[in-house]
């Protein structure tokens, strides 16, 4: 039945509609509940993954100005960021904490690596390639016929 009907209308499907319509309020009431609490949650774990990124890396500016004898201006050199930028940035991390990242990163680099074997490169396929486990041709001339090396 179309809601602009030129009859008269029931005080049943009156009360229907109604409640139809209050179910509908109800929902978009509950959806837009639901969503804000989710952009909310989402926020939460953004602003949190950022604060972890922002401490990594003022740790990271401590560690490198550290390790070259806090010499910003050749750090920020190297980096390309400005030194002003770099002294700010690893300010508020204490020796302490730069000393235990500096020795997390001694311990890493002292891991040894694993020794995978490494696939080439698609984009080097022009470059040298290690021919030792490639059968290689070779022509004899008593007999003119290809053996694999």
């Amino acid at each position: 039945m179309s809601t602009n009907s030129t009859g008269p209308v029931s005080a049943s499907e009156l009360r229907r509609r109604v409640r139809a319509a209050e179910a509908l309020k109800a929902k978009t009431r509950e959806l837009a509940a639901a969503k804000a609490l989710t952009a909310r949650e989402a926020a939460a774990k953004a602003a949190k993954a950022k604060e972890e990124a922002d401490v990594t890396a003022r740790e990271a500016a401590a560690v490198v100005l550290r390790l070259f004898a806090n010499d910003a201006e050749l750090v920020s050199e190297l980096l390309g960021v400005p030194a002003e930028e770099l002294e700010r940035d690893a300010k508020p991390v204490t020796a302490a904490r730069a000393k235990k990242v500096i020795e997390e990163l001694r311990a890493r680099a002292e891991r040894p690596r694993s020794t995978l074997p490494r696939k080439p490169r698609p984009d080097a396929a022009g470059a040298a390639y290690s021919t030792s486990n490639i059968p290689t041709q070779v022509v004899t001339t008593g007999d003119s016929q290809a053996d694999a090396a």
